[in-house]
């Protein structure tokens, strides 16, 4: 199971946060930004609703707790008061809810879903991101062995012989690729 890490959440509590917000924002505002925007959101609404969202998190973050649930589903709650606070907004003075407020409540329950998919996808760019950018940190033929083990899932035997080195090789260049590609998305990952 996918979870935010606890590390980074703890950090975000100490006396002196900056950096462990720092890193929060940088981690989080694309995903925040890409969920806005598919909540039907323009790009320039999209990031006052993430800076509300931050601006949340930076007040209550010591309200949450991990005993009590995931750090996404609380997020997740955060950011949907904020959305429906600016249609609410939008929508005041009108006076009565559209058909796509009413929409907006019948499908609620698949929010939970919904956000479980996005955050999910938005690890696999991320994760694909990465990759990329390894090839700068091991020899690319280092990274394509471990994508064709791992991604395409070839035996080793197969990558082995496909760029003329052991199996042992192979292993070897998949688990130093996938230590580091753990390292860079461990503020995700438990």
């Amino acid at each position: 199971m996918l979870t935010t890490s606890q590390t980074l959440l703890q950090k975000l509590k100490e006396p002196n946060p900056a950096h462990a917000w720092e890193r929060f924002v940088d981690l989080y505002t694309p995903f925040l930004l890409l969920w806005a925007r598919r909540q039907g959101l323009q790009a320039s609404d999209a990031a006052d609703l993430a800076q509300e969202v931050f601006a949340v998190l930076l007040r209550k973050i010591d309200k949450y707790h991990p005993d009590k649930g995931r750090f996404r589903t609380w997020l997740r709650t955060v950011c949907h008061h904020k959305w429906c606070d600016r249609r609410r907004s939008a929508n005041a003075h009108l006076g009565q809810a559209t058909a796509a407020d009413l929409a907006d409540l019948e499908a609620e329950g698949k929010l939970d879903q919904f956000w479980e998919d996005e955050h999910n996808a938005f690890l696999i760019r991320r994760a694909l991101v990465t990759f990329q950018e390894l090839r700068e940190i091991f020899a690319p033929q280092t990274v394509d062995m471990c994508i064709a083990s791992l991604i395409d899932e070839r035996s080793g035997a197969d990558v082995a012989q496909q760029f003329g080195v052991t199996a042992n090789a192979v292993r070897l260049a998949k688990l130093k690729v996938l230590r580091r590609l753990r390292q860079e998305l461990a503020e995700f990952l438990d």
